[in-house]
């Protein structure tokens, strides 16, 4: 397999912010902002799809702290968590990655996308997942 990541989890030449057995963060070359962090699954798996729930939880619970982390050490008033999943998402790496971008109120930069999906879904699209997802909340209650 041919996963940057996956390479760059291997080496020490990364600009490490936390490794973990689970999950590990990095700082991308061309960061977003001051701090921007990327937060991976130490294992390769290509997407939210194909994580196990258990690593997934690792990996956003170190988001989590990695968020926490830039309010304390950046001053930061907030994030922005990114994360593309699947050929439709504008996944550029197959391997699960969670952008962590600090934000304050006057950094000029816009994460939140700027126009409305041309895709059209018969129905209601949200009593759609409702009915999918039923039989899981019911399980879990």
């Amino acid at each position: 397999m041919d996963c940057t990541f996956c390479r760059l989890i291997g080496e020490e030449t990364a600009r490490w912010v936390a490794r973990g057995s689970v999950a590990c963060a990095f700082t991308p070359l061309d960061p977003l902002a001051p701090g921007h962090t990327l937060v991976v699954p130490t294992l390769h798996y290509a997407d939210v799809f194909d994580t196990p729930p258990d690593v997934l939880a690792a990996t956003m619970a170190l988001v989590q702290r990695v968020a926490g982390a830039m309010r304390t050490a950046l001053n930061a008033s907030g994030v922005n968590i990114l994360s593309a999943s699947g050929p439709g998402s504008e996944q550029s790496v197959l391997h699960l990655h969670f952008h962590v971008v600090p934000r304050w109120a006057d950094d000029g930069i816009s994460t939140w996308p700027s126009g409305r999906s041309a895709r059209h879904v018969t129905g209601d699209p949200g009593q759609r997942l409702a009915d999918v997802l039923a039989p899981w909340h019911e399980h879990r209650s």
